[in-house]
């Protein structure tokens, strides 16, 4: 008998703390958009044109344009910002199997939807124009503290915690209300 029948997976508040540290990164980080000739030379030097643009890591049809260097590694900021020295188009496939991996390590590796697990045939030329594309473009690193001082951003990561602490507490909160709740109905 086929199984039609599947429960909504419950939602937890700390279940969002992901997305609590994207956008405390990703909302100080500048977006820096590439001029026409720029997104020309990039896809030139990965072997593209705007005609045939395809996922720089498999080759499949692009969705997106990748981190090259992730911004967010451990909970902080890399350095790295978003311009188009650290951006190579990419499928969500291959994106979401990266996360904020290191891009050689993670085509590599046996990562689920990575390109090595993928069986892709063209690998080794992918990550030697992946190479000569990292040794031509060198992304901008930014020290923040440098650039706002120790004080401000430390009143960032600050914030930032106390954040998530309270989403921690609203957690509590919150599983004593589903239990009540739920024994109520129970009960019924």
């Amino acid at each position: 008998m086929k199984n039609v029948f599947r429960m909504p997976t419950p939602v937890k508040i700390v279940g969002r703390t992901s997305s609590i540290t994207n956008a405390f990164i990703n909302g100080i980080i500048p977006v820096i958009e590439p001029s026409d000739e720029e997104i020309n030379e990039a896809l030139k030097t990965l072997g593209m044109t705007r005609e045939t643009i395809c996922c720089a890591y498999c080759g499949d049809s692009y969705t997106e344009w990748d981190h090259f260097h992730p911004l967010i590694k451990n909970k902080k900021h890399t350095g790295y910002i978003s311009e188009i020295h650290n951006l190579v188009p990419a499928c969500g496939k291959c994106n979401q199997s990266k996360g904020n991996r290191d891009w050689e390590e993670w085509i590599n590796s046996d990562a689920r939807l990575s390109p090595k697990t993928r069986g892709i045939n063209d690998l080794e030329q992918r990550i030697e124009r992946l190479h000569l594309y990292e040794k031509k473009y060198k992304p901008r690193l930014i020290n923040v503290e440098e650039i706002v001082g120790f004080e401000l951003w430390e009143q960032h990561k600050s914030n930032y915690e106390k954040l998530i602490a309270l989403m921690k507490e609203c957690q509590e909160t919150s599983d004593i209300i589903k239990q009540m709740i739920y024994n109520a109905t129970k009960e019924e």
